[in-house]
């Protein structure tokens, strides 16, 4: 047994992304690759071949063979999103404009998607015996979804005990929720992370767009980390707020 390490079997949610990579890499360190299982979710969103791309791409990077992929088809058919619903069009060039109806939260927002995702890595976890799940989720810095505030998480964390068997323990570990995207970065570095393997983009499977809000967050962070960004874009703009 290696001195610091978590011997816990840990789920980690993988969707390809920057943030849920590095969470990765964090789990990896911390439980070690024999016990960590990576979960991935396709929910009709407009990227979804390329983020599974991604998850198995990071997946075979590490080489974690206990892996999940489900779909969750029934956001698309819910729709209210830009990410699942083609007739609302991804929002470019507007990094903290109003959401619907004026509202705080960005089109680009799914309704409630968290919640079924870890709904699925709970489920999955109580089944092999994990007691960790982790979730890439970033409160501050980012695009001010509700479903990744930490209070969320709190109360998901109540909701999985009074849930599950008795016996069940199951920890959500949220390891960057407080940290900014350039510190999620510059942490991905120190630990080796491939993040020329992870994908932001919402609208583009091939070259990035630079345009869309999780590309102009993507690109502020790592100008502001001081890293050159390793994924191709379309066209880069000004990566400020």
């Amino acid at each position: 047994m290696v001195k610091g390490m978590d011997q816990r079997k840990a789920v980690v949610l993988l969707s390809g992304g920057m943030d849920s990579c590095v969470s990765t890499a964090m789990a990896r360190e911390l439980h070690g690759v024999p016990n960590i299982a990576l979960l991935h979710a396709s929910y009709g969103q407009r990227t979804e071949v390329r983020e599974r791309r991604a998850f198995d791409d990071i997946a075979d990077f590490y080489g974690v063979s206990d892996r999940l992929v489900v779909q969750l088809d029934h956001f698309r058919a819910i729709g209210g999103s830009a990410l699942t619903d083609k007739s609302i069009s991804v929002p470019e060039n507007e990094l903290g404009a109003p959401g619907p109806h004026g509202g705080a939260i960005p089109v680009t927002y799914v309704p409630f998607r968290n919640a079924h995702f870890l709904s699925v890595a709970v489920s999955w976890a109580e089944a092999i015996g994990a007691q960790a799940l982790y979730i890439g989720a970033v409160a501050e810095d980012s695009s001010g979804y509700p479903d990744c505030r930490p209070e969320y998480y709190r109360v998901f964390q109540e909701l999985i005990r009074v849930g599950t068997r008795p016996e069940t323990q199951i920890e959500i570990v949220a390891p960057v929720i407080t940290l900014k995207k350039s510190e999620i970065i510059r942490r991905g570095i120190e630990l080796g992370a491939p993040l020329h393997l992870t994908w932001s983009c919402y609208q583009n499977e091939d070259t990035a767009c630079g345009a869309c809000d999780s590309c102009r967050l993507r690109l502020r962070a790592f100008a502001e980390a001081g890293v050159r960004d390793p994924i191709p874009y379309h066209r880069t703009v000004t990566a400020g707020r």
